[in-house]
């Protein structure tokens, strides 16, 4: 993979002394996509910057997946043109790249309406940025968002070691990409593709890179990444279960995350991994959308309310201790009060951790887009406060749980204080301890102490173990 990207950096010609800023939006896969993309671009001579305005390449990774999300990009890119033209007026070529889901919706459209975009590059497509930066380079206006015949995976320059050590000690390792599950009210389909696993030795050496650069904890990322069923060395197509529970076995690798999972592909050997693998964290992310059967059937989702809840009988039956979040879409098109009522009954039945939500919107070309008795903008809103005011309380109420109990913290960053240290919890609760800065990749016990708004404050629980981390 390494020769067919220096490859293209030799046959076009590009420089070996830039910097690139890369911007992303939306869901993890774009954070691991985007870096990825500098991965990519380093054999080239890029090195990343975190200010826009010195870089000699902007990226915009961008997510279809909110509301006005085209508009919002070409927003950024109105801003970002604003620095083009300052490095121009020094004499410097500053290209501004559009990459990810609005790419591959929007294709050609993004240079039509934004001049000052050079490269627009779909989401399956970023592993020929060399070469179509070159062309970029030269003048030339690109866009490339058909889906390649190569695997992208094959061709994709490794994780760089000093990259990996600077990202931090938990990374993002995409194992699955694509939708074959069609919700009417989801874009994915068609700006990701069909699903694709990719093959398990890619996986692991990955993940093993990514535990010799330090990182201790992976979260495993996909579009519906319980439904991977990548090609093992031994010929066979492997379950998600047998995936973490062969990660689990990396050296160095303390802690295993994944997301995000649909309710249809919930098998049981990935339930008895929550059972059987100490690694994998007791927290699982697994969007419902609705309450209410009518709606879920509308919503195309395959799965009724009675099905949701089984799973969750199921994954806490294996580890009781499990806690959950999930995804709720307010207003979608012929919701009425009853049906909106049935998910909030589905909110305190179940007891969610946290949850994201959002007011229903309209995707292009989806088939909700389409649907009949439309949620009007007012009647959302006011659903979508009462449903954030339920899952708060519900928040509040999972993270006060823990005040004066034993938590296992894994220690990532400085805090803001002196001496302080920020970790997460299995929970994916922010802890802050005092501890010293050796300490950064240990997972130590901590006692709760405190809850606050947005983290828990803790203390190490005994001396020696504070002692041993700090050695």
């Amino acid at each position: 993979m390494t020769g067919y990207i220096r490859a293209s950096i030799d046959s076009y010609g590009m420089s070996n002394s830039r910097k690139v800023h890369v911007k992303s939006f939306g869901c993890q896969m774009n954070v691991y996509d985007s870096n990825r993309m500098a991965d990519t671009l380093a054999p080239a001579g890029f090195t990343e910057t975190a200010e826009p305005g010195e870089a000699d390449l902007v990226i915009l990774n961008t997510c279809h997946i909110r509301e006005k999300a085209a508009e919002k990009v070409y927003s950024e890119i109105g801003r970002i043109r604003v620095l083009k033209e300052e490095a121009a007026r020094q004499g410097r070529q500053m290209l501004i790249a559009v990459a990810g889901c609005v790419a591959q919706a929007e294709g050609q459209e993004i240079v039509r309406r934004a001049g000052a975009v050079d490269l627009v590059v779909g989401s399956q497509n970023y592993h020929r940025l060399p070469e179509l930066l070159a062309r970029a380079q030269s003048g030339e206006k690109v866009v490339d968002t058909e889906f390649p015949v190569e695997d992208k995976f094959e061709v994709l320059a490794a994780p760089q070691r000093e990259a990996t050590a600077k990202r931090g000690i938990a990374s993002f390792v995409t194992v699955q990409e694509g939708c074959d599950k069609f919700c009417t009210f989801c874009v994915v389909p068609y700006t990701r593709g069909a699903e694709v696993s990719r093959p398990v030795t890619q996986i692991i050496d990955e993940v093993a890179r990514l535990a010799e650069a330090g990182v201790r904890e992976v979260t495993l990322i996909g579009q519906n990444v319980n439904a991977y069923h990548g090609l093992g060395a031994d010929g066979e197509a492997w379950t998600f279960g047998r995936l973490l529970r062969r990660l689990a076995q990396v050296p160095g690798i303390a802690r295993l995350r994944y997301t995000t999972s649909h309710p249809r592909d919930m098998m049981d050997d990935l339930i008895n991994a929550h059972a059987d693998v100490p690694a994998l964290m007791p927290y699982v992310h697994l969007p419902v959308q609705s309450g209410s059967d009518r709606i879920l059937e509308a919503m195309n989702r395959k799965h009724t309310r009675d099905d949701y809840l089984a799973v969750i009988e199921r994954l806490r039956a294996a580890r009781p201790d499990l806690a959950l979040s999930s995804d709720f879409i307010v207003g979608f098109p012929g919701e009425t009060e009853a049906d909106f009522r049935d998910t909030l009954a589905l909110i305190e039945e179940v007891g969610f951790a946290s949850a994201f939500s959002f007011m229903y919107s309209p995707r292009p070309g989806t088939p909700a887009a389409e649907m009949d008795d439309q949620v009007a903008p007012e009647e959302k809103a006011e659903r979508l406060q009462r449903l954030q005011a339920l899952v708060t309380r519900g928040q509040h109420a999972f993270n006060a749980s823990f005040a004066g109990r034993p938590l296992d913290v894994l220690l990532e960053k400085p805090g803001r204080l002196p001496g302080q240290l920020v970790g997460k919890s299995p929970y994916l609760q922010a802890v802050q301890v005092m501890a010293p800065r050796s300490a950064i990749g240990s997972v130590v016990t901590v006692t709760v102490t405190e809850i606050g708004s947005n983290s828990l404050f803790g203390e190490i629980a005994d001396a020696p173990q504070l002692a041993a981390v700090g050695a």
